[in-house]
């Protein structure tokens, strides 16, 4: 059993009692940094002092970093070092004085590292090892002072003005001027908790998720992805115990038991089920895919909101050691929570794609971006979608399609022409079922489709399903559903040789083999970044199973498919410059463009979007906006690449998205 307490919490301290002292040499004095990673609460207000600066001539203390009205972070001048520091006594003239400012609002309730670089002449300011701004300086020091050279100034925090700023601290330390600040950027980042939505489960506008179930009188099984990372998006290998509880997301309480006193929340181990607050989940090497079930449902509880708390145990009051999923509610299909989907007919135009967009609105002049609807924090390791690919004995075929023919109450049936072949039909409830089920239950009908219907069968079966739920992306991911399976099930025979678990080293080979086999590009190899990525979809560590190697396939088949197309296969060519990022998380897009001027941008693929969603493939767009907040657009591949596969005087892609006038130059 993991110890949960791997994790050492003594580098983590409150934000109010943060307090170093910097030695100033007039006459040798050069520069220092001062660097630490800070987590500030919501309950944080503005205008606030995050930082005083004091020495032994001065009375009162004065501000040293400060967050402003407008919510930005800025750093002024050192009162023993510059003529431009602002006056202790009047207050006034801190607002007057030169100062350096970030552009951006500072975010609370994530980590975010500063570096404050003070020289004699000059002041710098970083945010997460980037430059943000700088300001030169007039200093107060003579090269003819004799006097005590050596001064000391204390900066400390005392929780704000009036202890209006509540937060923690991490590895605060003063570096001497052979350090750079981006060494302590990497050196040892905080850890925080994440969890990510689940594959079981639809999310709305709002963005409250829905978990499905068939029957209002059963528990809502689906699985949950619980990481634990460091603050620049690396996996952290530690073996960890986190605590799961179901709360209601309006107060924060528990929810009570139900009527035949059952826990709110199960967790399942081997089949058996436990109480989720009284069995912790073990996180290895930082990760883990827990099956849990709410027992409680939405319609019993006055259609209250839930909510799952993750907490690692005897770890002290550390809200970046916990973790909470979005709010949630658990209906029924039979029970009248959910909804038909609406038939449409053929003659409709402009049926609404995915993400909102009209395809009718779709220009090939003008790329029409649509929300991102992803989670906070996106690293979904594979949606959890899982199939059985293992070949049937032949003879279990035939006494099944015998049962199905049999059968009267079977939902497809197979008809025999008039030429003595058969056709296999498929219903309208399998339509349906499909429009309304979730990943793992669309990847089921998927495989029972492929495995007795011909190409013809399959093809209308995706426009009627794109027709049915006003969705065309789900017909891409249809069709392509028979060379994923074919292709996945050949690959896992080649690198498992009919073992179980295969070493990770063993694997990345053949995966990079049909990757660039499938994606049609054989001058551009995966990195070790891609691997890492790819590594933590498949949930594993040193060793994959087969159901690893499912949930990684799931993802990497409709990635290769989209850049083997002709639009998106010369942006991944190409290397200079490089258009595509390779696989990269959303944090690591976000942490990329900090402090980047608006309009900067980042091609990626989601690692949330997984087949068979309808958007598996598809391109992101993360972009700083007009206003430096970052934000994400997803792209439609499949019609982008449908459209200029048509029309011979097609733009090029990247030539489509320079001219949106929310983008003007490509990051890194």
């Amino acid at each position: 059993m993991a110890d949960g307490c791997a994790l050492d919490t003594e580098k983590y301290s409150l934000l109010e009692d943060f307090n170093v002292d910097v030695e100033v040499e007039k006459q040798e004095f050069e520069t220092f940094s001062l660097c630490f990673w800070v987590y500030l609460l919501d309950s944080t207000t503005y205008p606030s002092t995050i930082i005083r600066q004091v020495h032994s001539d001065m009375s009162f203390s004065a501000p040293f970093l400060v967050l402003d009205e407008n919510k930005k972070m800025i750093l002024l001048p050192l009162t023993l070092l510059h003529k431009e520091a602002p006056d202790p006594v009047n207050t006034a003239s801190w607002t007057e004085v030169p100062n350096v400012s970030t552009t951006a609002e500072f975010p609370l309730q994530i980590w975010v590292h500063v570096g404050c670089e003070v020289s004699r002449n000059y002041m710098r300011l970083y945010i997460c090892g980037k430059m943000v701004g700088e300001k030169v300086l007039t200093s107060v020091m003579t090269n003819g002072t004799n006097s005590d050279n050596v001064r000391r100034v204390s900066l400390f925090s005392v929780g704000g003005d009036g202890y209006s700023v509540q937060g923690f601290i991490h590895c605060g330390e003063v570096l001497p001027s052979t350090v750079h600040v981006n060494n302590h950027y990497t050196k040892d980042p905080p850890l925080w908790l994440s969890v990510e939505k689940p594959s079981t489960c639809e999310v709305d506008e709002d963005g409250v998720w829905s978990i499905v179930g068939e029957k209002a009188s059963c528990g809502m099984i689906f699985s949950l992805d619980v990481v634990l990372s460091n603050a620049i998006g690396q996996p952290v290998r530690k073996d960890v115990q986190v605590v799961a509880s179901l709360l209601y997301a309006n107060s924060g309480t528990p929810v009570e038991k139900t009527s035949d006193l059952e826990a709110p929340l199960l967790v399942s181990y081997d089949g058996v089920e436990f109480s989720a607050e009284d069995k912790p989940c073990t996180l290895l090497n930082g990760c883990a895919s827990l099956k849990l079930k709410i027992s409680q449902h939405y319609s019993k509880c006055d259609k209250r909101l839930f909510c799952i708390k993750f907490e690692i145990p005897n770890k002290g009051s550390y809200p970046f050691l916990e973790a909470f999923t979005n709010q949630m509610r658990c209906i029924s299909r039979t029970g009248g929570d959910s909804v038909t989907p609406k038939r449409l007919s053929p003659l409709d135009e402009g049926v609404p794609s995915s993400n909102g967009a009209s395809d009718s609105s779709l220009s090939m002049k003008r790329i029409k971006f649509g929300e991102e609807k992803i989670p906070e924090s996106e690293f979904e390791g594979g949606n959890g979608t899982s199939m059985e690919w293992g070949p049937q004995n032949q003879d279990e075929e035939e006494e099944e399609e015998e049962e199905d023919q049999s059968s009267t109450d079977s939902d497809n049936t197979e008809v025999r022409g008039s030429t003595g072949s058969r056709r296999y039909t498929i219903s309208d409830s399998t339509i349906f079922k499909y429009c309304l089920g979730n990943l793992t239950e669309r990847s089921l009908i998927m495989k029972e489709i492929t495995n007795n219907a011909g190409d013809e069968e399959v093809s209308e079966f995706a426009d009627q399903v794109s027709l049915y739920s006003g969705c065309s992306h789900h017909g891409y991911q249809i069709k392509m559903a028979r060379k994923l399976i074919a292709e996945g099930t050949n690959a896992w025979i080649l690198i498992s040789r009919n073992y179980q678990n295969v070493h990770w080293d063993n694997v990345v080979i053949e995966i990079e083999e049909h990757f660039m086999r499938i994606a049609k590009c054989s001058s551009r190899s995966l990195t070790h970044q891609d691997f890492e990525l790819l590594r933590r979809i498949c949930g594993c560590y040193d060793y994959i199973t087969q159901e690893n190697f499912e949930k990684m396939w799931c993802w990497l088949f409709p990635v290769a498919t989209s850049i083997s197309r002709g639009l998106i296969n010369g942006m991944w060519r190409s290397c200079s410059p490089k258009w595509i990022e390779g696989f990269v998380t959303k944090e690591e897009a976000e942490h990329s463009l900090q402090s980047q001027e608006p309009g900067t941008f980042i091609l990626r693929f989601p690692t949330s979007r997984s087949w068979p969603h309808p958007d598996a493939g598809s391109l992101v767009v993360t972009y700083v906006g007009r206003d430096f907040v970052i934000r994400h657009r997803l792209l439609a591949v499949d019609h982008i690449c449908d459209s200029s596969e048509r029309y011979t005087d097609a733009k090029p892609l990247q030539d489509m998205l320079l001219a949106e006038p929310e983008l003007s130059r490509l990051g890194r």
